[in-house]
């Protein structure tokens, strides 16, 4: 190595008088210089280990969903929740009052888009058809691509995440919202008991939605839902907490849309 850096450096290497040939590398030299090249060979290999480890661990870990029951829970406990101060949020302008708004011949079109934080959302439109087999009239689109739910529970919905945009500057993320029959069959193939039978969830009604694992995660984020979502109508219920029938942190209802199906467990 010594001597190929000399020849670059436009260096002769040393040679023997007597026999004119080039004299090989000092020994003291080249001992010192084959452990140096070691001893970075075996430093360089354990650098990768140390820094491969992490990044192959934090792979696994990206993309996660929620569904991953077997998981530990995640977000604060049950203690947290009941003994940290909290102060009632304050309802926004058009939440909870904008199914029920008495609507008027006179109003314009103008005005109604300002109330609903879905302008496209009728309040009064007919729920029509059985669970998972909802009219299309009977679904608002969300915020979200490919998400929807029942009138009354989309506008309260994005009321909240109105809320949660100004608080966090994002939108709230969804796994899930309203399901079809054909897609709840295939959630009942995929996760068995995990899931609701074909026909009963709520999710079939337009009344319930899932969040992705980054909200159930982040203590600060889950607490801010656990004390403002109510506000907005909307609950994690009490079948889906710790100690309740299966630990579902990510599945929040409409209460007001489940309990007039006589369907709320809270």
């Amino acid at each position: 190595m010594e001597r190929s850096q000399a020849i670059r450096r436009g260096a002769r290497p040393a040679r023997n008088f007597r026999t004119g040939r080039e004299a090989p590398a000092d020994g003291a030299r080249t001992a010192p210089a084959q452990r140096f090249l070691s001893r970075t060979a075996v430093l360089g290999t354990l650098a990768a280990a140390t820094i491969g480890v992490p990044l192959g661990q934090q792979a696994e870990r990206s993309g996660e969903s929620p569904f991953e029951v077997a998981a530990d829970p995640t977000g604060p406990s049950p203690l947290d929740l009941v003994t940290e101060p909290r102060t009632a949020p304050r309802a926004s302008e058009n939440v909870m009052a904008a199914p029920r708004i008495e609507r008027t011949e006179t109003r314009s079109a103008s005005r109604e888009a300002e109330r609903s934080p879905l302008p496209n959302c009728d309040p009064d439109a007919p729920v029509e058809g059985g669970n998972g087999l909802l009219a299309d009239h009977s679904l608002c689109e969300l915020w979200q691509d490919g998400e929807q739910l029942r009138p009354d529970a989309a506008i309260s919905l994005s009321a909240l995440n109105g809320a949660f945009r100004a608080q966090f500057g994002r939108d709230l993320c969804l796994v899930a919202s309203y399901r079809d029959l054909d897609t709840q069959y295939a959630v009942k193939a995929q996760l068995g008991y995990w899931a609701a039978s074909p026909g009963t969830s709520n999710h079939g009604w337009g009344l319930a939605i899932d969040i992705c694992k980054q909200e159930t995660s982040n203590s600060e984020i889950y607490s801010w839902l656990w004390a403002n979502a109510p506000a907005y109508g909307w609950q994690n219920p009490a079948w889906a907490q710790v100690g309740g029938e299966k630990y579902e942190p990510w599945h929040w209802e409409y209460v007001e849309g489940v309990a007039g199906l006589g369907l709320w467990k809270g």
